[in-house]
Parts: C-alpha cells; structure tokens; sequence
C-alpha cells in the first residue's frame, strides 16, 4: 500500500530542492529523515515535514497500523516547477533589473517493503431484524 504526500508552492527553486531529493529518493523512511535533519540546507526542513506528512497518510490508510513494523521506504520523489513571482530591482544609471522568485511542488509517494498478513476471513453476524406485528383495527 502507498500513500502520498504533496507540498505546494514551496518558495525555494526547484534546482535546489533537487539536490536534496534526489539524496533520499528509494531509501528507507528512517534514514531519509536522517538525510534531512542533519542536512544544512533550507531544504532539509521543508522535506522533513513533509516525509512525517507521508508517514502519517500511510498509518491513516492502512487502518491504524504501525509504520514501524511494514519498513516503509520512499518509492517515488518528483521536484517540479510552480510559478514565478517577479519583480523588479533599481539598477544604476536608472535602469532596472528582474528578479525571478522561483518556487516549486514536492510530491513523495511511500510504500511498504513487508505484505500486509493475509487476516483471517472472519464471518460478520448480520444483524436480525425482527416483523413487528402492527394492530390495523378497522372497525
């Protein structure tokens, strides 16, 4: 089973969130959160967040089990571009110069390593309902 986890609008450059991405794409959920708490980069905090998002989004899917137990690794890490804001900076000789605020999306995708067990087939008691007699009198 594998669960996504998105991050929108990042203010940062896609070129620079690339280089911490690509760090952690296919490894394992404890060493990529390693990755980025000791990494020096902005980078580092924003993946971090949302690699605890992911982990999370998994536990909820898979009905409240341990993400611990399943040795959840990070299948898939893609980097894109968002928009642009630009903006103008004075420049000598009255000219102007533009400045390109660059930021970007993060999509990571989970999954486990360990199957899922094959639980039981467990019948379920429907629940009986009883006719109530009902006393239509027409006199």
């Amino acid at each position: 089973m594998e669960a996504v986890a998105k991050l929108k609008n990042c203010p940062m450059s896609a070129r620079k969130m690339r280089l911490l991405v690509d760090n952690i794409r296919g490894k394992s959920v404890n060493d990529a959160l390693n990755i980025c708490r000791f990494s020096n980069r902005e980078a580092g905090e924003w993946i971090e967040k949302l690699l605890i998002s992911a982990i999370s989004n998994w536990e909820y899917k898979s009905e409240g089990r341990s993400a611990e137990d399943f040795d959840l690794y990070i299948k898939t890490a893609l980097v894109d571009e968002a928009g642009m804001l630009k903006r103008i900076r004075p420049a000598p000789h009255g000219r102007a110069h533009r400045v390109r605020k660059r930021s970007n999306h993060v999509t990571l995708i989970v999954e486990n390593k360990l199957p899922f067990e094959a639980e039981e087939d467990e019948e379920i008691e429907e629940p009986v309902m009883e006719e109530v007699e009902t006393n239509n009198d027409d006199n």
